[in-house]
């Protein structure tokens, strides 16, 4: 068994017979009362999100899982059909696991999942992704010098603010946690 402090970003836990994910934790110290553990969880089933408090030190039941890497192939109504690219098994994995980077996801793109025994537990898109830019208001030479963004629609339909001075054609490479502009890749 372990305890609280075995406790990161991303762990599975089992609390009363459910299983749960931890989203975030926080060790907190108020003034002279004892130490515990803030936390947010996202129960696998259900996908609801709820905080607990542990105790500094008091027992967790963690899971070990199995992480694989998986070729996204394409979208079936709420599931996403994903192989494993050494035995080629087909996965059908539910898109509420890969969360708001859904919309950046690509065919052929490498997504990891973590499975416990034949059942997907998580699912994580890359951190970068690089898209073509289908549409946007064609640049102005000389735009470089301020910091203004304005809207691109890329060419898998999402939406991404850009500075002014890319262009309809260009690569641009996306931070799928938060959906911002990172770099024009050439």
């Amino acid at each position: 068994m372990a305890n609280t402090g075995d406790l990161f970003k991303g762990c599975f836990i089992k609390i009363n017979n459910e299983l749960f994910q931890v989203l975030e934790y926080v060790h907190r110290t108020p003034g002279n009362l004892r130490a515990f553990y803030q936390v947010v969880l996202r129960n696998v089933k259900s996908g609801k999100q709820l905080e607990h408090r542990f105790r500094a030190g008091e027992s967790v039941e963690m899971i070990r899982v199995e992480f694989k890497e998986m070729q996204y192939l394409y979208k079936d109504g709420t599931n996403l059909v994903l192989m494993d690219p050494e035995t080629f098994d087909q996965v059908y994995v539910d898109q509420v696991l890969i969360g708001p980077a859904l919309k950046f996801l690509k065919e052929e793109m490498i997504v990891k999942v973590s499975f416990d025994g034949d059942t997907a537990l998580s699912a994580e898109a890359p951190t970068f992704v690089i898209l073509n830019i289908s549409y946007t208001e064609p640049g102005v030479k000389g735009d470089t010098a301020t910091n203004t963004l304005k809207p691109a629609t890329l060419d898998n339909g999402a939406e991404v603010m850009v500075p002014l001075f890319v262009n309809e054609g260009d690569k641009v490479k996306v931070d799928t946690r938060t959906g911002d502009y990172v770099e024009r890749v050439k």
